[in-house]
C-alpha cells in the first residue's frame, strides 16, 4: 500500500509518498518519491505511481503491465501502461532518495562538513568543510577553472578583496535595494522571511503576518579604530561587483578584446533572517561568477556556438510555468527564441559540466525566469535546477545583465569604462550578454545527493562521486600486516602523484567498505603474490570489478583511469 505523508524539516512541511512492504512477520515502509513542499494532487500521485511500476515493468521486460494500487483514499483503476512509455524518464541506476537532515548527519560523521563553533552550540547559517569536504569542495572549484578559465582564450580571471568602498554598493544598488521583507508573529514571537510586502505565513500558528519591515542583507563592519559614519563598509554580498570595478585594469592588462569574460572565486555574505536546509541556504558561501562581455549589437555573434547547439537540454519556460505544465526537451539551438546566443552558449556549456561531473539528465532542468522574478537589469534570466528529494531548486543563475553595472559605476565613478571598438571606429560601453552565477556550496551539495547509494547488496553507502571531484582518488591497502613494508612502499609512490589514504586496519572488505562510503574511486591491494610477480590488484568503486596491474605501471594506469581515457577491464 503507498500513501502520502508529511514531514516537517526546519520548520518546512515536504511531502514523500511511500509504501508499506511485508517483510515476514514485520512491515516495512520504505520511501518512493518525494514531492517537496506542495502537497501532491491526486493526479500527482497517481502519474508518479504509474512512473514507478512502470519502471519496474520495464525492468522485468513482459509484454503488458497492469497496475492497482491504493494511495491513502485513491482507487487507481488497472491500466495498461504500454501508452504512458514515451513519458517515462528513467530512474537512475545510483541515488538513494534521503532527507536534508539524514545528509547533513551523513557529511558530519564522515568529516565532509561541520556545524561551525559546534562546542558553544554551533552559529545558524554557518558551516565548516572538514578533511574530506574541503578537498571535495576544493575539486569543484578547480575543475570549474580548469574548464571556465584555463581552458579557454576568452576568460581571464581575478581574486577580489571581500571589503570594498562602500560606493562600490551605493551604485550597484545593494545599500538601497538589497533587502528581503520580514514579519513578526506577536503570538509566537518569531521571524519570518517574506517573498513581498503583501503577507506572510507564520510557519508555527499559520496565521497571516502583516506590517512587514524591510532588512539589508549586508553584513556591516567598521573600518579603523572609530566608528564614524565614513568608517561603515561591507562585506560583499556577491563578487560579481568587483569584476565590474576592476574591469579597466583587467582591459588594460590581459591584452583582451571583445567578447571575452572575466571571472573570479571567492567568499560572499548575506545575512540571511532565516538560514535553513543545511548548505542550500547559509549566511558564508562561495561564488564562482563570470561576467562575458561583448559589443552590444553582437549578442547573437557567437563563434562556438555550432559546438553545442544540437545538445539536448531539460527546460520549463515560463509560459509552461504559467500554464502549471511540466518541463520539455529542447536543444540548445532552440533557447535562443528566449535568449541571445552568447547566453544560450553559456547556459548550456553550464549545463554540460554538470552532467560531465555525473549528473543525470532526469535530475537537472533550465526554468526561465518568470516576467515579475526579473532583476531590474536583466533582460533575461535562466535558473539551472537540481531534483533534490525535497523538490526541484536552484544551482545556479544565469543572467543577461545588459550594459547596466558599467553603466552604473560610470555614473557614480565619473571614469571611463568604455572600450573603443576597432571595427566601427566608436566607444561602447560592452554588454554582459551572460553571468553564469555559480554557488560553489550548493554545487557541493548537488554532487553529494546524486552520488549517495545506500547499496544493499554490498551492505554499506556507496558515494559515487565522479573521479574528477572525489576527494580521495585512490586507497592503498595490505592485504595483511605483514605486507606493510611493500604496501607503503607502493603508498609512497602513488602518494607523489595522487591524493591517496593508506588504511591497514581491519579486513580488507571492510577497508574497501569505508573507501565506497567516502567515495574513493579506485583501490589498491598488495597480496603475497605482489611479493612474487611485483603485481598489485585495483579494484573499481563502481563495478567492484579487480585487474591486475605491474607496480612499475601503476601510476600510469591510475592516472588513465582517473581522467577516464581507459575503461576498467
Amino acid at each position: 500500500m503507498a500513501y502520502v505523508v508529511k514531514k516537517k524539516i526546519y520548520g518546512n512541511e515536504y511531502y514523500y509518498l511511500r509504501e508499506s512492504v511485508r517483510e515476514g512477520s514485520k512491515v516495512k515502509s520504505i520511501a518512493l518519491a518525494y514531492f517537496g513542499k506542495t502537497k501532491p494532487t491526486d493526479e500527482e500521485v497517481k502519474k508518479k505511481l504509474e512512473e514507478i511500476r512502470l519502471k519496474k515493468t520495464l525492468e522485468e521486460k513482459p509484454e503488458k503491465a497492469e497496475v492497482e494500487i491504493e494511495v491513502e483514499d485513491i482507487n487507481i483503476e488497472k491500466k495498461d501502461t504500454s501508452d504512458i512509455i514515451k513519458e517515462y524518464i528513467k530512474e537512475p541506476k545510483h541515488r538513494t532518495l534521503i532527507t536534508i537532515d539524514e545528509m547533513y548527519t551523513f557529511c558530519k560523521k564522515k568529516g565532509f562538513v561541520f556545524p561551525n563553533s559546534e562546542i558553544y552550540g554551533g552559529l545558524a547559517g554557518f558551516f565548516d568543510y572538514g578533511p574530506l569536504g574541503v578537498e571535495l569542495k576544493n575539486n569543484i572549484k578547480a575543475d570549474y577553472w580548469k574548464t571556465f578559465v584555463q581552458q579557454r582564450e576568452d576568460v581571464v580571471g581575478i581574486d577580489g578583496s571581500i571589503i570594498s568602498h562602500p560606493k562600490v554598493w551605493e551604485a550597484s544598488g545593494h545599500a538601497a535595494n538589497f533587502t528581503d521583507y520580514i514579519y513578526e508573529c506577536d503570538k509566537c514571537k518569531i521571524l519570518v522571511k517574506g517573498d513581498n510586502d503583501k503577507g506572510a505565513e507564520c510557519t508555527k500558528c499559520k496565521q497571516m503576518l502583516g506590517n512587514p519591515k524591510k532588512f539589508n542583507l549586508m553584513f556591516k563592519t567598521q573600518i579603523g579604530p572609530f566608528e564614524t559614519k565614513d568608517s561603515t563598509a561591507y562585506l560583499r554580498p556577491e563578487t560579481a561587483q568587483l569584476i565590474f570595478t576592476n574591469f579597466k585594469n583587467v582591459m588594460d592588462t590581459a591584452r583582451q578584446k571583445l567578447p571575452f569574460g572575466i571571472a573570479q572565486i571567492g567568499k560572499a555574505f548575506r545575512n540571511e533572517i532565516s538560514p535553513r536546509e543545511f548548505l542550500f541556504r547559509v549566511r558564508e558561501f562561495e561564488q564562482a561568477e563570470i561576467e562575458f562581455f561583448t559589443h552590444p549589437d553582437r549578442i547573437n555573434d557567437c563563434a562556438y556556438f555550432s559546438e553545442i547547439e544540437d545538445m539536448e537540454v531539460n527546460i520549463i519556460t515560463a509560459e509552461a510555468q504559467n500554464k502549471n505544465e511540466a518541463h520539455i526537451r529542447i536543444k540548445i539551438k532552440d533557447l535562443t527564441k528566449l535568449t541571445s546566443k552568447w547566453h544560450a552558449y553559456w547556459i548550456g556549456i553550464i549545463y554540460k559540466w554538470f552532467t560531465g561531473n555525473g549528473i543525470i539528465e532526469q535530475n537537472i532542468r533550465i526554468r526561465e525566469h518568470l516576467k515579475e522574478e526579473l532583476a531590474h537589469y536583466a533582460t533575461a534570466c535562466f535558473d539551472l535546477e537540481y531534483n533534490f528529494p525535497f523538490g526541484w531548486r536552484e544551482i545556479h543563475g544565469n543572467a543577461d545583465r545588459k550594459q547596466f553595472d558599467l553603466n552604473q559605476h560610470i555614473n557614480s565613478s565619473k571614469k571611463d569604462l568604455s572600450v573603443y571598438d576597432e571595427e566601427t571606429k566608436q566607444k561602447v560601453v560592452p554588454y554582459v550578454a551572460s553571468e553564469p552565477s555559480q554557488g560553489i556550496d550548493r554545487a557541493f551539495l548537488t554532487f553529494m545527493f546524486e552520488a549517495y547509494h545506500d547499496d544493499k547488496e554490498r551492505g554499506n553507502i556507496v558515494l559515487y562521486l565522479s573521479p574528477n571531484l572525489a576527494p580521495i582518488k585512490v586507497g592503498v591497502f595490505p592485504l595483511v600486516n605483514k605486507l606493510e613494508e611493500k604496501a607503503e612502499e607502493v603508498f609512497t609512490e602513488i602518494k607523489s602523484s595522487f591524493n591517496a589514504m593508506y588504511d591497514r586496519s581491519g579486513s580488507v572488505g571492510r577497508r574497501y567498505a569505508r573507501a565506497d562510503e567516502i567515495g574513493i574511486p579506485y583501490c589498491v591491494t598488495i597480496d603475497f603474490d605482489t611479493l612474487n610477480d611485483n603485481s598489485v590488484t585495483i579494484r573499481d568503486r563502481d563495478t567492484t570489478k579487480q585487474i591486475r596491474v605491474k607496480i612499475e605501471n601503476i601510476k600510469e594506469i591510475l592516472w588513465k583511469l582517473l581522467n577516464q581515457q581507459i575503461e576498467f577491464e
